[in-house]
C-alpha cells in the first residue's frame, strides 16, 4: 500500500510535467508561425511598419465589435446595414488604400469592380448603369500616372443621357487629368473634381442628363502632415440609396 501511494503521486506528477512540455512547444510553435508571418508581410509592402498592422489589427476588432452590436435588422444590398427604400439601387465604394489594396464598386447588390492585385486599376475607375433599368452599360480604369487621358476623354463623351456614373479613386487619379476631363467630370454633378490633386482619394456618384439628378461625393486629401500612410491618405468608402425612377 505504501510502495502504490508513493507512485500514484510520482505518476501524475510525471504526467503534468509532460502536458506543460506539450503546451510549451505549441506556444513556441505558435510564437515562429506568428514572426514568420509578419515578416513575410514586411517584406511584402517595404513602406508597411510593424506599428501599421499593430494598428491596422485594432481597427479591425473595433470594426468588428461594432457591426457586431449594430442594426440586427435585414441587410441591405451590397452590405448596406438597411434596405434601401422601396426598389431603390442599393451602393457601396471604397477608395484603393495606398497602392496596394484596389478600389472597389458594388451596385444594387453586384461587385462590379473590385480591388486588383497589387498595381491595378490604378487612376480612375468608372462603372456606368442606365438610370431607368440599372443595368450595367461599360466600366473602365484609366491610369492617370502614366496613362492617357484622351482615353478617359473618349470614354466619358461615350457616356449616354439618362446614365448613372460612378467613379472611383486608387494610388494617383489626377497627373495626367487636363481641363477637358476635369470638365467633362463636373459636368456630371462632380464639385470636387477641379480640386482633385496627386494621391488624393475621391469617391463619386452623378450622372448625365439623369431625372433623379443624384449626386454623392467623398475626397481624402493627400497631405504628408495628416497621411495615414506616410505618403497616401486614408481609404475612404461611401454607401447609400439612388432613387429608382418608374
Amino acid at each position: 500500500m505504501i510502495y502504490i501511494r508513493r507512485v500514484g503521486p510520482l505518476v501524475l506528477h510525471k504526467r503534468h510535467r509532460d502536458k506543460k512540455k506539450v503546451r510549451f512547444i505549441f506556444m513556441v510553435a505558435a510564437l515562429i508561425i506568428s514572426i514568420s508571418l509578419v515578416l513575410k508581410l514586411l517584406q511584402m509592402d517595404p513602406e508597411l511598419t510593424l506599428s501599421n498592422l499593430v494598428e491596422r489589427s485594432v481597427e479591425g476588432a473595433a470594426s468588428f465589435e461594432q457591426k457586431t452590436n449594430s442594426y440586427k435588422g435585414p441587410k441591405g444590398k451590397c452590405g448596406l446595414p438597411k434596405p434601401c427604400p422601396g426598389n431603390d439601387y442599393a451602393f457601396k465604394m471604397y477608395s484603393g488604400a495606398t497602392n496596394i489594396i484596389g478600389p472597389r464598386i458594388c451596385f444594387d447588390g453586384k461587385m462590379i469592380i473590385e480591388g486588383d492585385k497589387r498595381g491595378n486599376r490604378q487612376g480612375m475607375n468608372i462603372a456606368v448603369f442606365s438610370e431607368k433599368t440599372g443595368e450595367l452599360v461599360n466600366t473602365g480604369s484609366f491610369n492617370m500616372w502614366n496613362g492617357k487621358v484622351e482615353d478617359l476623354i473618349e470614354f466619358l463623351k461615350s457616356v449616354e443621357n439618362g446614365s448613372l456614373v460612378l467613379i472611383a479613386t486608387f494610388d494617383d487619379p489626377a497627373t495626367k487629368l487636363n481641363d477637358e476631363a476635369r470638365t467633362l467630370i463636373a459636368e456630371l454633378g462632380s464639385s470636387y473634381i477641379s480640386k482633385l490633386k496627386f494621391r488624393d482619394n475621391w469617391l463619386f456618384v452623378g450622372g448625365k442628363k439623369t431625372i433623379t439628378q443624384v449626386t454623392f461625393e467623398q475626397h481624402m486629401k493627400n497631405d504628408r502632415e495628416t497621411n495615414k500612410y506616410e505618403t497616401w491618405p486614408e481609404m475612404i468608402e461611401m454607401e447609400g440609396c439612388i432613387p429608382r425612377i418608374d
